[in-house]
């Protein structure tokens, strides 16, 4: 059985503009990640990709896409693929970032989540690293993420 998100995803995509509805679904979920307006391009188990635009929205001081923009990115490509991935008796959050900032972020950014490890199902919680990877229209990696989510069981309902 897929994850809720992942046949909305299936579903939803098939349409026309339906990528956009998609992405603006999430950031209804989701507020926050709103702000680098982002476009869901692939969504499977095991793999979101997702881009953003460079606008001025998302610019720093020197014109370049914002160190947090890319955070928010990473954190969003990773979460949604986390969702999409993991097994309907199972929940995440995110425990902790490390962010590599490779060289300056210009252009439509493409972001790359997937996870280190097999994802399992279990009877206690356990850390998923997943990695990001954020590439410029050339093809250069201009970030990495590895984030870390804390994957453990839903609480029973009572």
């Amino acid at each position: 059985m897929s994850a809720p998100i992942l046949s909305m995803y299936r579903r939803i995509t098939r349409w026309p503009a339906g990528h956009w509805l998609f992405s603006r679904a999430i950031c209804f979920k989701a507020p926050y990640f709103a702000t680098i307006a982002p476009r869901f391009v692939a969504l499977e188990p095991g793999r979101c990709e997702v881009r953003i635009r460079d606008r001025r929205r998302v610019h720093n001081h020197i014109g370049t896409v914002h160190a947090i923009a890319l955070c928010n990115l990473a954190e969003l490509s990773a979460g949604v693929m986390t969702d999409a991935t993991i097994p309907a008796s199972m929940r995440w959050i995110p425990k902790g970032m490390t962010v590599e900032y490779l060289k300056k972020a210009t252009g439509t950014l493409h972001g790359v989540a997937t996870p280190d490890i097999p994802v399992v199902e279990s009877g206690s919680g356990y850390e998923l690293p997943v990695s990001v990877a954020v590439t410029d229209g050339a093809g250069d990696t201009v970030f990495r993420a590895r984030i870390n989510m804390w994957v453990s069981p839903r609480p029973a309902a009572t």
